[in-house]
């Protein structure tokens, strides 16, 4: 097969993406991954063949000049309308969803499409791509896809608050009259595909298939067809420190706080200093990564502690007895196939889901990052250490999540996947846009 994946230019979303990327290129297929051009490097450094199409657009610039630009609440979590994905139904109302939407659309999915859509649809029709993987923002590819005649699945690595909104928004859409239907995202995406030949169809938003890199315990799912996938550790380069090849004398504790949001110019809602003073009373190894934005704020760093700019999060934790992190999906995932107990401080996006869901395992605590002071943290770790259930649900968690295919694994699945729409579009028509 030929197999074309694509991201917009956002480097944790690209590193949950790669593995399968290789999986399917060391079974004998053809990949290329389309991004905008400055991503380029990124994908290169991974050892895969980048694609690059369209103009570059930073979505962190648009958000450092409008930091409400997404809809979110103040105290933070998922962007409006997808929220809803917590709510129960009664709760739930047309004009939220219709209003946000059509916000959503105009402000942050054509920001991250637009600049793309036009050169991935003619790479795909120079290209001739099988299987399409898009991640659950880039909608460019479902268009590319459609324009080819080539099947396509979104690949998920967090809540599924996208198809669960969408459920709901289909819900109370069927409940309106007829003129009172309105649709921002089938307006948007079915103009693109009219452009190619094609029409408006529900898997330009949510895919054929989704690819689902979270465990259902952790998972808000939608009424769609799901193909569990094994998350992979990877972190792009990186060298381990001989200071990580022996045992630890100590408990060690692993302080991690992403890179995403201060790699955009952004600040931990953590107070880093506070943490680190009262961790400082415990015995223990703590090694934090911290930021060297973050870290020229530091006034001091306790005996027990070692700081650094970033350390490869897999190899540290294979020598942890703990980690506290911030609940990206990334970090919760490596520390989970490691059977580690978690302290989460979530603060944005699906993070607070995702913790709860942890917490819901067994498998650690979660705590407030803008309410929770250093002894709450520290508090908190002391009941990780010292508390064996949580070693238990950390345990179930990390065979829950061993329990999904590999990589490897899910190939096959897609092989069958592309091979049966092939035989289904070529019964009915033939390729879209040809």
């Amino acid at each position: 097969m030929r197999v074309l994946f694509t991201t917009y230019p956002e480097r944790t979303h690209f590193l949950s993406m790669a593995p399968l990327a290789w999986a399917l290129r060391t079974a004998g297929h053809e990949v290329r991954f389309a991004s905008q051009p400055k991503f380029a490097d990124v994908i290169t450094q991974a050892g895969l063949t980048a694609v690059p199409v369209g103009r570059d657009r930073d979505l962190w610039q648009i958000l450092s000049r409008d930091p409400d630009w997404l809809g979110r609440s103040d105290r933070g979590g998922m962007p409006l309308p997808y929220d809803v994905a917590e709510r129960q139904p009664g709760d739930i109302t047309w004009e939220y969803l219709s209003e946000g939407y059509a916000t959503q659309v105009d402000r942050w999915h054509k920001s991250s499409n637009v600049p793309m859509v036009t050169e991935l649809v003619e790479f795909a029709r120079h290209w001739k791509p099988d299987l399409v993987v898009w991640e659950p923002l880039t909608y460019a590819g479902a268009i590319a896809a459609r324009a080819v005649g080539a099947a396509h699945v979104r690949l998920l690595f967090g809540t599924d608050m996208y198809g669960v909104a969408r459920d709901h928004f289909l819900r109370l859409r069927a409940e309106r009259p007829e003129r009172g239907r309105t649709d921002p995202f089938a307006d948007w995406l079915g103009g693109y595909a009219r452009r190619y030949g094609g029409e408006f169809g529900e898997d330009l938003i949510t895919g054929q298939a989704t690819v689902d890199l979270v465990p259902e315990c952790l998972q808000h799912r939608a009424d769609l067809d799901y193909l569990p996938l094994r998350y992979v550790p990877y972190g792009g380069p990186a060298v381990v420190p001989g200071w990580l090849h022996g045992a630890p004398r100590k408990p060690r504790v692993a302080l991690t706080l992403g890179l995403s949001t201060t790699g955009h110019g952004g600040e931990y809602v953590v107070g880093v200093q506070d943490v680190l003073d009262a961790l400082g009373e415990l015995d223990i190894e703590l090694v934090a990564t911290i930021a060297e934005a973050e870290q020229r704020k530091l006034t001091r760093i306790p005996a027990n502690a070692k700081v650094a700019s970033f350390l490869p999060l897999d190899a540290l934790a294979a020598t942890c007895d703990a980690v506290i992190h911030h609940a990206g999906f990334g970090t919760l995932a490596t520390t989970a196939l490691r059977g580690l107990p978690q302290l989460i401080l979530p603060w944005d996006n699906d993070g607070p889901a995702l913790a709860s869901g942890v917490a819901r395992t067994g498998a650690g605590l979660v705590l407030n990052p803008r309410e929770a002071s250093g002894a709450d943290v520290r508090d908190g770790l002391r009941a990780l250490l010292s508390e064996p259930e949580f070693r238990r649900g950390a345990a179930g968690l990390r065979d829950r999540m061993l329990a999904m295919p590999a990589p490897n694994e899910l190939v096959g699945v897609l092989e069958r996947f592309t091979a049966e729409r092939r035989e289904r579009a070529t019964a009915a028509t033939a390729p879209l846009g040809a």
